[in-house]
């Protein structure tokens, strides 16, 4: 009797057990419902202020220049009602393709990446790398001083360098005239130098900064076992040191890329300074004279619209090749 009750005690529960496991499962599943809606549902809140913000700041404007580059305004009658819209299709990209001042524009540009670029992304490697080497002192002021150009807005700092390129108001040309440098930098030869010294000086310390940050997380017993193996610093350097920020680098060469094609403040200040820059001396200056000087806001609207089609192109091709070495960026 003893047994048999005991047995069927402890089938009772097991049974028991069966029936809290069954109501068990659903119990966690609902459990897990409803912590995942409340994730959901968190995650929505603090994601529609940016949605919102993104909507109105960059998806609407795009989605109106899409549109306002279709149109055209042409004169009804004989020119007495004034200009009306008409659709125009793709006529005013053809019109910005085929436009001589447009394409001179991007060789402008050409010019400017070609300067431009090498000497900011190497010129912000090497004093990186200076900096992080153990013989640098007082890094933090160094810091400091290199960084402090980009603090200053960039229509102040073109300010700035207009002032110091004006000959009869400018220390630093009457310092060249006094030693037999004659340089002119509103020339048609010294405005894109012109222009890249004004760039670097606002953003070199800035990368300096990048590339540095990404030269601290570098694993320091790394360095260590080089310097056991007897490799100098330039060894290290670029064996070392250089391999392992890669993708930093890429990024800053991504970022260079993309601003270098939005390049407007600098030239549009010397054009009104009496240089060789001229009103539509890059594309993002053409769109601008196309729209505020010459009120065609169709042709003004395309330009733009092919400048971002570039400009994302571009971004392709470099992230393309950082993911080909090895960088994703």
């Amino acid at each position: 009797m003893s047994t048999e009750t005991g047995t069927g005690a402890g089938a009772t529960a097991a049974a028991r057990g069966v029936r809290d496991a069954r109501g068990t499962a659903p119990a966690a599943r609902s459990a897990r419902r409803r912590g995942a809606r409340r994730t959901g549902l968190a995650a929505g809140v603090l994601l529609t202020p940016f949605f919102a913000l993104f909507t109105v700041a960059m998806l609407i404007p795009v989605g109106y220049a899409l549109w306002l580059s279709l149109f055209t305004q042409k004169l009804s009658g004989l020119g007495f009602d004034g200009p009306r819209d008409v659709f125009d299709g793709l006529g005013n990209y053809a019109d910005t393709l085929s436009d001589a001042a447009f394409r001179d524009g991007f060789r402008v540009l050409g010019g400017y990446v070609l300067l431009y670029i090498p000497v900011m992304v190497g010129g912000a490697l090497v004093l990186a790398l200076l900096l992080d080497t153990a013989l640098a002192r007082a890094r933090r002021l160094f810091q400091l001083a290199l960084f402090l150009p980009h603090a200053i807005p960039g229509l102040i700092a073109a300010l700035i360098w207009v002032y110091l390129y004006t000959p009869g108001l400018s220390p630093v040309v009457a310092a060249m005239h006094s030693g037999g440098i004659g340089f002119d930098f509103f020339s048609s030869g010294g405005a894109l130098p012109s222009v890249v010294n004004i760039a670097l000086w606002e953003w070199l310390g800035y990368n300096v900064v990048i590339f540095y940050a990404a030269l601290q997380a570098v694993d320091r017993s790394l360095l260590e076992a080089a310097a056991v193996d007897g490799a100098g610093d330039w060894r290290t350097a670029f064996s070392i040191k250089l391999p392992l920020i890669r993708s930093s680098v890429f990024l800053v060469l991504l970022f260079t890329v993309i601003g270098s094609l939005q390049l407007f403040t600098e030239p549009l200040l010397l054009s009104n300074s009496g240089s060789a820059v001229t009103s539509a001396w890059t594309p993002t200056m053409y769109a601008y004279a196309e729209a505020f000087q010459l009120n065609d806001y169709g042709r003004a609207a395309a330009a733009s619209v092919l400048i971002a089609l570039i400009a994302a192109v571009l971004s392709f091709a470099v992230t393309r090749v950082a993911h080909r070495k090895g960088a994703p960026a």
